[in-house]
């Protein structure tokens, strides 16, 4: 939902990499950052491709049970000292699964943590 007269494009410009594909795999969407994370592998020309060709294990097994459970992901990673997040979700348009989502960005070194009661 959006306020009415409003366009909201928040996901091209956003600060960290967001990839779709659809219930089979097929790279659907990816924003500039997601693009150009990918640019070795083909940048752009991943669209239309599909995730479950350029994974390995475990990580294929882990994205076909995404895709049969429609489940959530998350984890972190650490490359040259610099921690991401990874998020994975299902898409869901009308309530009908239509793909699985992940929105990864990298987390400041000095990140905060609040325990709130």
């Amino acid at each position: 939902m959006k306020l009415k007269g409003i366009e909201v494009d928040w996901a091209e410009d956003f600060n960290g990499a967001i990839t779709v594909c659809n219930e089979v795999g097929t790279i659907v969407y990816m924003n500039q950052y997601s693009i150009n994370q990918f640019k070795k592998y083909g940048g752009a020309e991943l669209l239309g491709t599909n995730l479950l060709d350029c994974h390995t294990e475990p990580s294929k097994t882990k994205l076909v049970e995404m895709l049969e459970n429609q489940t959530d992901n998350m984890y972190t990673t650490e490359k040259d000292n610099i921690k991401t997040i990874i998020f994975q979700s299902p898409w869901k348009l009308n309530g009908e699964f239509k793909g699985v989502i992940e929105i990864s960005f990298r987390l400041d070194p000095d990140l905060p943590h609040f325990i709130r009661t």
